[in-house]
């Protein structure tokens, strides 16, 4: 395989430490966004930028036929939970329809090689926990539906074309690097924890406290954004034919009262919470079974744990208390 990458999605918060780990390793990298959702300050000055989107068959063609890219790297969608249920519409527009467009612009270009980021939401609600790999798939919202789609795609090309792929179903990504977490509008609990702490909202809103879990609020796996990028770098130099799923996890699970209380002790904050009626689409408990990925790719997260994970977040949403530059 060469040695340039195309990361589409690669202005988005885990695109730009995904682009920011493979330059380090000596890759020559092509981000293709269209700033819809990222951020172009969070794009490396070291690399080819393209404003555009998935769907654009025109501009994928010209970017697979000017860079002579090896292997695409795919983390460009909408990745919003409750925003997905609200607009189904508008998921399966750009997680599915877009990005058939993408596998068809790569197949012509010859690509055989892809990782894409998908999400343990293909899971749903799990009949146990943790979940490995061979659970049933049974999304309960249209972002999970939207991810489990694509994965099937992946399997066709693989039987059509000869693509290798690898899925990387994330469980929580969280904290920072030099690039961090910034959504408009933000819905997940790390940077709003954050955001209380630094007196720009006034209370943690916990939404759903009558959960079947040890405090009766929602439980999840939550693996550093640095771990995240470095499974899909590994993944690009492992030897797979097909299309292979990995879940990316660290097997505890830390419910919302959880990480408010560890965010607490991190910034020295009172961080307030205000209890809210649960959210359409959120499962109650989402832990990951691991070590599939641990022998494919040689991968154990190194910086997951909370706290770890609360203290670069902290460090970062200080030096940027509003995010990246509009």
């Amino acid at each position: 395989m060469g040695n340039k990458i195309l990361v589409a999605g690669g202005a988005g918060y885990i695109g730009s430490v995904v682009v920011e780990q493979l330059l380090a390793r000596g890759y020559v990298v092509v981000v293709l966004d269209d700033l819809s959702r990222g951020h172009r300050a969070a794009v490396d000055s070291g690399v080819d930028f393209v404003h555009g989107g998935v769907g654009d068959r025109a501009v994928l063609d010209e970017v697979f036929a000017r860079h002579g890219i090896a292997a695409l790297v795919h983390l460009a969608a909408f990745a919003l939970v409750a925003e997905s249920v609200a607009q189904p519409e508008k998921y399966f527009a750009n997680n599915v329809a877009a990005g058939r467009v993408l596998l068809e612009a790569a197949a012509r270009a010859g690509v055989r090689r892809l990782i894409f980021s998908s999400s343990c939401a293909v899971y749903g609600t799990p009949s146990r926990v943790p979940i490995p790999e061979d659970a049933p798939r049974a999304p309960v919202n249209p972002y999970g539906q939207t991810k489990l789609e694509f994965e099937r795609m992946l399997v066709e090309h693989a039987d059509r074309y000869g693509l290798a792929s690898i899925s990387l179903r994330y469980f929580n990504a969280a904290g920072a690097t030099r690039y961090g977490e910034h959504h408009e509008p933000e819905t997940h609990l790390i940077p709003n924890v954050m955001r209380v702490a630094l007196g720009r909202r006034p209370a943690v809103e916990v939404y759903g406290t009558d959960y079947p879990t040890r405090d009766g609020t929602a439980v999840r796996d939550y693996v550093h954004v640095a771990d995240i990028a470095d499974a899909h770098v590994r993944a690009l130099e492992v030897d797979v034919t097909g299309a292979e799923t990995l879940n990316l996890g660290t097997g505890a699970g830390y419910s919302v009262l959880d990480v408010v209380e560890a965010a607490r002790r991190v910034t020295g904050r009172a961080i307030p919470t205000m209890a809210c009626p649960r959210r359409p689409g959120d499962p109650p408990e989402l832990v990951a079974a691991v070590g599939r990925a641990g022998r494919l790719l040689g991968w154990q997260p190194q910086r997951s744990g909370l706290e770890e994970i609360l203290v670069s977040a902290w460090r970062w949403h200080q030096t940027h208390p509003s995010g990246y530059p509009a």
